[in-house]
């Protein structure tokens, strides 16, 4: 068990085309692209976030040696933990593998990335100074609000994040011939669900979903900026609907908001 809970403190966009991926999610979501002042010399870095809150992910090239492997441009989200260099050997030891090995960004945070056991990728983060005080409305329009893994066994792959983050069981819904679907809590905040991926699916993956005001608007702006909705809208519990969506770059992504 981690000696505390730990929450996902940041997310990236890696596209091949960064312009078109800012107009596209800013029709979408709401979000305009900002340069971001801590980008390291040469590095075309931007914010994402809607005006005047803060940044809700990070938006960047995807690296020449994922391209060369055939990575789709994707979203990746990120634990804060304490020191990267412990969790990392702590989550090889639970049967994980290093995608990017921990990493310095001069003054500004040390990170890296991992396959877990079932192979979906997830990063980690530690700041190298203290985070604000100040968190932001995980609920409120523009934030990624809900974290959902697809993977090849959710049972052992709750085993691990438990171990590696502490992370605990909320409630379980029966999704009928696609198995349970078992909702996770950090910090007793539910923040996300795990199941078990359909055979479409071709291989385990975590979704991020942005909150957006109205589904109907949001689904309108993915096919009229050239993203494909690929399932939804869909209700879920609580009243709202979620779509799931490629954009034009060829990123898997997700939204959830009230109907209209």
């Amino acid at each position: 068990m981690a000696e505390q809970e730990r929450d996902f403190a940041w997310y990236e966009l890696m596209t091949t085309d960064q312009p078109a991926a800012a107009a596209f999610y800013g029709k979408v979501t709401g979000w305009e692209a900002q340069p971001s002042p801590m980008a390291p010399p040469g590095m075309d870095y931007r914010l994402l976030g809607l005006p005047g809150q803060m940044p809700a992910a990070g938006l960047m090239d995807l690296p020449d040696a994922a391209r060369a492997m055939g990575v789709p441009p994707h979203f990746i989200g990120y634990v804060d933990v304490p020191d990267v260099d412990a969790a990392v050997a702590k989550a090889v030891a639970l049967g994980a593998r290093v995608a990017v090995p921990p990493t310095d960004i001069p003054n500004v945070v040390r990170f890296c990335c991992i396959w877990d056991p079932q192979g979906a990728a997830i990063g980690m983060i530690t700041p190298h100074s203290p985070p604000p005080d100040a968190k932001p409305d995980y609920a409120g329009p523009g934030r990624i609000g809900w974290h959902e893994l697809y993977t090849t066994d959710w049972q052992a792959g709750f085993g691990f994040y438990t171990a590696m983050f502490g992370w605990q069981k909320d409630h379980a819904m029966d999704m009928g011939p696609m198995g349970t679907y078992q909702i996770f809590s950090s910090n007793g905040r539910p923040i996300g669900g795990m199941m078990n991926k359909p055979a479409a699916m071709p291989v385990p993956a975590w979704a991020y979903y942005v909150n957006v005001p109205g589904i109907d608007t949001a689904m309108a702006a993915v096919q009229a900026g050239g993203g494909q909705v690929i399932h939804g809208p869909s209700e879920v519990p609580g009243g709202m609907w979620i779509i799931q969506g490629i954009d034009p770059q060829g990123a898997f992504f997700a939204v959830v908001g009230a109907k209209g």
